[in-house]
């Protein structure tokens, strides 16, 4: 029979695995190997979460050794995960098999239905290439596609191409980000960027899929197959089936079932051997939680379905809904309170007056008060303003339980 786990144990033992817990304090490094990425966006409203991410683990770091692994260390570059990521140099193979899977025949065919045949995608394909080749590190504004004029009614991205065609030879593994200027990427050859010590070995299918799988169960604790698919390399495990059922013939996956409030969860959930020891640890009561503010983007909630059945939290990015039919908010930040997610601050952070804006607040419903509730949800805010350098916290809507935030 599989063993059985209770809903409080599985968020636990995902938390923990997330360093997310009171008693984790990796290097940058050790948090990317078990997040398996950093997700990338550009919108600031707050923080980029490729920043906010870590600082929900590690507090008040420095942003200069982020940003140090990936430009100088070349320990980290920028691809293809859940999303677009940071992701780690050491595991360079798994991310070369969806290079070599990128196709630039669907690609040239998907462009041209938007050129409208304006221009030779090749020809100036290999125009980029030869640039980025002499220049090493190239923005893409300074390339030229050679339209002039483009048509108004027809022109995609206003007549710029460029731009998409380094985004397809970046999925391509032809060329990297080798730097940023602010939000502006900068573009070399990957044969220029990548570092010698880098691995380069070409895995096959059974090989990608059985580190993946590893990958993704360690860190989300205990998971689904389909929760697997969703996290880490996200949608790109060939033959999954077949090598969950090799993994647990061969013991590194060990099938168990959940207990919710109402009775066991769907589906076979599955447990990684090498986590063993920290389940027991959980299921003995040695826990500590912690709490803290999550990005939007945060890897522990970026499976929208699974968060919802772990802790009965339902979150949406609201960032492309109209502003009059938002639930909660442009950009809102969960709440981390020990084993539970508790609530959520619609935040804005006003960088020329030094302000952070704790806008709305929300409270779940049968969310925990009392003072130390509220000492630690208003400590994580000042927390995360004196790591984006605020003056000021700025206080808008409460929920009436917690009125006294504002203290």
């Amino acid at each position: 029979m599989n063993r059985e786990l209770t809903l409080q144990s599985v968020r636990r033992l995902a938390i923990s695995r997330q360093h997310l817990d009171g008693r984790s304090s990796p290097s940058m490094l050790d948090l990317i190997r078990d997040l398996g990425c950093l997700q990338l966006d550009p919108i600031s409203v707050v923080e980029r979460p490729h920043y906010l991410i870590p600082w929900s683990r590690l507090g008040n770091y420095d942003r200069a050794d982020l940003d140090r692994l990936l430009w100088e260390e070349k320990t980290l570059f920028e691809y293809w995960a859940h999303a677009a990521s940071i992701v780690l140099t050491e595991e360079y193979p798994i991310h070369q098999w969806n290079m070599r899977h990128a196709s630039d025949a669907r690609f040239e065919a998907y462009i041209h239905s938007r050129l409208n045949g304006d221009v030779d995608v090749p020809a100036l394909t290999q125009t980029i290439l030869a640039r980025l080749a002499r220049d090493k590190a190239v923005f893409s504004r300074e390339i030229s596609d050679g339209i002039e004029n483009p048509d108004p009614d027809t022109a995609w991205y206003s007549g710029r191409y460029v731009p998409r065609i380094l985004d397809h030879l970046w999925t391509k593994g032809d060329a990297m980000i080798v730097g940023r200027q602010g939000k502006q990427r900068q573009w070399g050859l990957t044969a220029d960027f990548l570092p010698d010590w880098a691995p380069r070995e070409e895995w096959n299918d059974a090989q990608v899929c059985r580190f993946a799988v590893q990958k993704a169960v360690r860190a989300l604790g205990v998971a689904t197959p389909k929760q697997v698919k969703w996290h880490y390399t996200r949608h790109r495990y060939p033959n999954l089936p077949q090598t969950i059922k090799q993994l647990t013939k061969e013991g590194g996956l060990i099938p168990v079932s959940v207990r919710g409030k109402d009775g066991n969860l769907p589906d076979t959930w599955y447990l990684h051997r090498d986590d063993l020891p920290l389940l027991e640890q959980i299921e003995q009561g040695n826990w500590q939680g912690r709490t803290t503010l999550l990005s939007p983007f945060d890897n522990l909630i970026c499976d929208r379905d699974r968060t919802e059945l772990l802790f009965d939290f339902r979150f949406r990015i609201e960032i492309y809904v109209p502003a009059a039919k938002r639930e909660f908010g442009y950009y809102v930040l969960p709440i981390l309170y020990g084993d539970d997610l508790i609530g959520r601050i619609d935040m804005n952070m006003d960088r020329k007056k030094g302000v952070l804006a704790a806008q709305t607040v929300y409270a779940e419903e049968n969310a925990p008060d009392g003072e130390e509730v509220v000492t630690a949800v208003r400590q994580s805010v000042h927390d995360l303003a004196q790591f984006l350098a605020a003056d000021k916290v700025d206080w808008g809507t409460m929920p009436s339980q917690w009125q006294e935030l504002k203290g």
